[in-house]
């Protein structure tokens, strides 16, 4: 491809890209006007279209879920993999939604398990670094906790093109989240500190690393790679380090906090930690497997041999 094709490459996909953004963005705005049981109809035929199309991400979400649940026939496992489809597209809905909800409606709508374990240390002032799973939906849970008093710091990919990370970031910064940018120019790392240290709440998604950095544990039965950076902030600051899981039960979402994993010091330590969340996630995917929302490779029986090394 010649200099000029490849600028004419991307300066095509630069306006595909912001055509998108366009398009997501108006329709974010739409779904927010809908009456709610409007919004869920068109979500859930739309899950059932994404569905029947079978798509890459689709067949990545069957195959998490055969190794998730391998008792499951086949009809059994198409039954639960359209299920999660719908699930997923149920927290896109709501993603447009939440901003338009009362605090009082997000609370009485919240179902939460062992809260004990995330308030008490934040109204002792200390900061805590919470590990979730993609399941049901993480922003609810989020809004949530900066409803009751517990503002949080999260990190998020810069997406392209800049006006949705733009969007996004807006988005969680109106349910009171403050996002800091992974893939910017600045690590992360130092400042998730001086948040901890500051009492706040730190708050990671951790079911999936494919990095070289990532940490091999058992996953729901089969090898898998979380992050190491949930233990690793821990260690550093003192903090405890809980799990929380997530779940659909009817219109509310309940949140599962889970005893707060024991700290490890040694070379072995952080694996030993972050072993103690994936066997919390376990438990909760184990529990509602059509909430987890992934369709991306997390299994290391997935992965190539270049990226196994």
């Amino acid at each position: 491809m010649t200099g000029r094709q490849g600028g004419l490459a991307r300066a095509r996909a630069a306006v595909v890209d912001q055509g998108a953004a366009t398009g997501y963005v108006a329709g974010w705005r739409l779904v927010r006007r809908l009456p709610e049981p409007v919004a869920r109809k068109v979500f859930a035929r739309i899950g059932e279209q994404i569905h029947r199309r079978d798509g890459s991400g689709v067949r990545r979400l069957r195959e998490n879920l055969r190794l998730v649940c391998p008792e499951l026939d086949p009809e059994a496992l198409e039954a639960l993999t359209r299920e999660g489809v719908g699930s997923y597209l149920r927290y896109w809905c709501e993603a447009f939604r939440l901003p338009t909800w009362t605090p009082q409606e997000l609370v009485r709508r919240t179902v939460v398990v062992d809260e004990h374990h995330l308030r008490a240390p934040q109204q002792a002032g200390q900061g805590v670094v919470v590990a979730l799973p993609h399941m049901a939906n993480w922003d609810w849970a989020g809004a949530w906790a900066c409803g009751t008093g517990m503002p949080l710091t999260t990190v998020a990919e810069r997406l392209k093109p800049e006006r949705l990370y733009d969007e996004f970031v807006a988005y969680r910064a109106s349910l009171g989240m403050e996002i800091l940018s992974l893939t910017g120019e600045q690590p992360v790392f130092g400042p998730l500190v001086s948040r901890l240290r500051a009492g706040r709440l730190v708050c990671l998604l951790s079911d999936r690393d494919l990095s070289r950095t990532g940490v091999e544990v058992d996953l729901c039965g089969a090898p898998a790679r979380m992050p190491r950076g949930p233990a690793m902030l821990a260690r550093a600051t003192g903090a405890p380090l809980v799990p929380a899981t997530l779940a659909y039960r009817g219109e509310c979402l309940q949140i599962t906090f889970h005893e707060p994993v024991p700290h490890r010091s040694g070379p072995d330590g952080v694996a030993h930690m972050m072993q103690g969340v994936a066997d919390a996630f376990s438990a909760g995917i184990h529990a509602d497997p059509q909430d987890w929302h992934m369709m991306q490779r997390v299994f290391v029986e997935h992965l190539s041999p270049q990226e196994r090394r």
